[in-house]
């Protein structure tokens, strides 16, 4: 069995479609975990609903020390392979990163390397660029830098704003994401020597 452990700040849209095309199904991959920073996050409210143990961990209870150390420690409390980050809006420290070193993944709604960090659709929209999308990758010590597995291009229409745009691209992040995580758990994932990505499909 393949286990994931999910950090989520918000609706849990992304959480969703991992349960929907991973955890409910046949593949032997599993969400053994969800985790929050936020407690009106929805994403609490969608593992409850599916019987995944969770954990709201609130970002405003602890300084960053205790935070993080309370992260560690609810996260060993299983046998994790993975540590998936979707729509988690906590910058995570070199210790933590280092402490599941090539093991957590990031969904971002741009073209790394491309507008990283917040409000990426936006950024998008306000640069005019013609084509934008989402990538899954790697987290490592710096905002979004981290080595890229898979990504989704999508057009963007003259008619486009944030709001429309964000839409597009979302539904794009429901198919990438668990099929990441698919291809991670089958073991065709793997990490070169120059930090680049190789995939066997």
């Amino acid at each position: 069995m393949f286990q994931l452990a999910v950090l989520a700040s918000g609706r849990g849209s992304n959480l969703k479609s991992i349960i929907d095309k991973l955890h409910l199904s046949n593949k032997n991959i599993k969400i053994t975990c969800v985790i929050s920073n936020k407690k009106e996050a929805k994403a609490l409210k969608i593992a409850k609903k599916y019987k995944i143990p969770f954990y709201l961990i609130d970002e405003n209870r602890y300084n960053e020390k205790e935070y993080e150390e309370k992260l560690i420690k609810t996260i060993n409390l299983y046998n994790i392979d993975l540590i998936v980050l979707a729509g988690y809006m906590k910058i995570l420290s070199p210790k933590f990163v280092n402490s599941f070193k090539d093991s957590i993944i990031n969904i971002h709604p741009s073209l790394l390397p491309s507008f990283p960090g917040l409000h990426a659709q936006k950024q998008a929209i306000d640069y005019g660029v013609k084509i934008s999308g989402c990538t899954v990758h790697y987290i490592n010590n710096k905002v979004d830098a981290g080595p890229i597995i898979k990504q989704k291009a999508v057009k963007v229409e003259k008619q486009d704003d944030e709001a429309s745009l964000s839409k597009k691209i979302l539904k794009y992040e429901h198919q990438l994401l668990p099929a990441t995580i698919e291809l991670i758990a089958q073991g065709k994932v793997q990490i070169n020597k120059y930090r680049t990505v190789s995939i066997k499909e």
